[in-house]
């Protein structure tokens, strides 16, 4: 006779799906100083972005069988390293500027929102969901990036031995796939502040903010960091009144995506690079990976199955920066 088998509800967790447009598309991610340079550095950035724009448009219907690609755009505001303006001042600018440059800007975050969002933290969250890739030969004796706060993408030259020891030979940093020669990159990921705080860097918040887009962020099985409506009219005038993120466009395609593009100044390079590094070594969400490859096998939009390799990036050099002979 078969027995039965009896288990709690609560011990099988569900993980909600996403909606997915087939690409998200991100129109900017600037600096307080470029803000502050005015809407002259705005408009030159949509300028210049609105080139791009309609090209990766027209991969991602390639990607398609050239039907129509569901596209939505995104826009971050760093109001995490730096709390300058006031949404009221600046959202209408950047949203007005985009509109000259014949673009729309359908969702609008704060980073800060990768850090705190609705009484979560994605970043820690994130941070417990690393797992480092053990160098070859490594006999663990590195401590865990969990202590550490730092990242690799291999084996970091060996520590010198003690005083009145033998002198070892130095030894270069080795990557762990590394191609013929290495690429050897260490990434900070959190500093401490007065008082204890943790400071989060710019690439873990950005890694974070990619998995957001890539529809791979959960909390038990609960998506984190969606978009809310802004029917509100005028914007507050403090960050904190504005929601980690908002939708400004009604009928825009869902927010998360298959795929994303994130167009960028070249200056942004090195973040980027250390992005894929965390991407690369996050164990992200199961349940939410299962959904999203199944469902882009239905769709004929297969995904890469590394993470990492669903970003993509165009970096461009600044008006600005060549009128001004910077580099």
């Amino acid at each position: 006779m078969r027995e039965s088998v009896f288990r709690e509800s609560s011990a099988e967790p569900r993980t909600q799906s996403v909606p997915l447009a087939h690409l998200s598309l991100e129109l900017g991610h600037l600096y307080a100083e470029d803000f502050e340079a005015g809407p002259e550095r705005l408009r030159e950035h949509f300028a210049e972005v609105r080139l791009w724009a309609d090209a990766t448009r027209a991969s991602a219907a390639r990607r398609t069988g050239g039907k129509r690609p569901r596209v939505s755009t995104c826009f971050l505001v760093d109001d995490y390293f730096t709390r300058f303006s006031t949404p009221a001042d600046l959202v209408p600018v950047v949203l007005a500027e985009a509109e000259r440059a014949g673009l729309v800007i359908d969702y609008l975050a704060r980073e800060s929102g990768c850090a705190e969002a609705d009484r979560l933290e994605p970043a820690r969250s994130v941070l417990h969901r690393l797992v480092e890739s053990p160098p070859p030969g490594s006999h663990g004796l590195r401590p865990p990036v969990a202590v550490t706060g730092w990242l690799s993408n291999g084996q970091r030259t060996p520590a010198a031995r003690r005083a009145m020891s033998e002198a070892p030979a130095w030894q270069p940093p080795r990557e762990t796939a590394a191609r013929n020669h290495s690429v050897f990159m260490d990434v900070e990921l959190w500093s401490e502040e007065e008082g204890g705080r943790r400071l989060w860097s710019c690439p873990f918040l950005a890694a974070v903010w990619q998995l957001a887009r890539l529809g791979l962020l959960r909390h038990l099985g609960e998506p984190v960091l969606t978009p809310q409506p802004w029917t509100d009219g005028a914007f507050p005038e403090r960050w904190d009144r504005l929601p980690p993120l908002i939708q400004l466009n009604g009928s825009a395609a869902p927010f998360s995506a298959y795929r994303t593009c994130t167009l960028l100044p070249n200056r942004f390079l090195p973040v980027e690079d250390a992005v894929r590094i965390i991407l690369d070594q996050t164990d992200v969400d199961a349940g939410a990976l299962r959904q999203i490859t199944e469902r882009s096998v239905h769709e004929g939009v297969r995904v890469p199955p590394a993470v990492a390799q669903r970003a993509t990036y165009v970096f461009y050099e600044a008006p600005s920066a060549l009128s001004s002979g910077a580099t």
